[in-house]
């Protein structure tokens, strides 16, 4: 019986995800008794390398759906060797993506067919379903401004380097997710400053469990 929870961060470049997972974590590192972070594509070892070839774009060749192929071949190992252990043993599971990104990226400009994917989700994910999920929102403009300053001379990878117009359908898509699931989605205003997105995000989960306002920790 799954004991911990699990919390995923989604969202366009630059959007501000890396920032506010290791805020959240921090602040529920004094009120619960393991916090996990991890990241997708990645968290595990063969997850990683199969990160590397994703992002460095060595996999656009087989479409949006052979990319979708990859990367829920990623999550599996990610599942069975992090994520499913960590929420057995109690502990709150941050991700930075899961399975909206493959829904929303591959999705995007019909470049995969959302029963196709729906389907590969339903057999990647065997149950495993996000308590709650942070989609945070801003303008592709901005977003990809952040991106562009945060890699410096860099180059962009396989996502970033993207037209405009993917991003806003990129951002279409996430914002029909949080639609279509108001119960573990929360849409997020990433524009703001950070310590005002922080607090949002902080408020979201006390709603969602109360018991974390205590000055003790709790889920122990």
């Amino acid at each position: 019986m799954r004991k911990g929870r699990f919390i995923t961060f989604e969202g366009g470049e630059g959007a501000g995800k890396s920032t506010q997972i290791r805020r959240l974590a921090a602040a529920l590192r004094d009120r619960v008794r393991e916090v996990v972070v991890t990241r997708e594509p990645g968290g595990t070892p063969l997850a990683e390398k199969l990160r590397s070839v994703i992002l460095a774009g060595k996999a656009r060749d087989f479409g949006a759906m052979g990319e979708a192929l990859l990367f829920s071949a990623a999550r599996i190992d990610h599942i069975d060797r992090v994520i499913r252990p960590a929420l057995a043993r109690g502990a709150f599971v941050l991700c930075d993506r899961f399975a909206d990104s493959t829904r929303a990226y591959q999705g995007a400009r019909g470049g995969a067919e959302d029963n196709m994917l729906a389907t590969l989700e339903r057999v990647t994910l065997a149950g495993v379903q996000p308590d709650l999920t942070f989609i945070l929102d801003i303008a592709p403009e901005a977003g990809m401004a952040r991106a562009g300053r945060r890699r410096g001379q860099e180059a962009a990878d396989r996502f970033e380097a993207e037209d405009l117009s993917f991003h806003a359908q990129l951002r279409e898509k996430f914002l029909e997710i949080a639609d279509a699931e108001p119960e573990r989605c929360r849409v997020i205003d990433a524009a703001r400053a950070e310590d005002e997105v922080a607090a949002a995000l902080w408020s979201a989960c006390l709603e969602k469990w109360p018991s974390l306002g205590s000055e003790r920790k709790q889920w122990a």
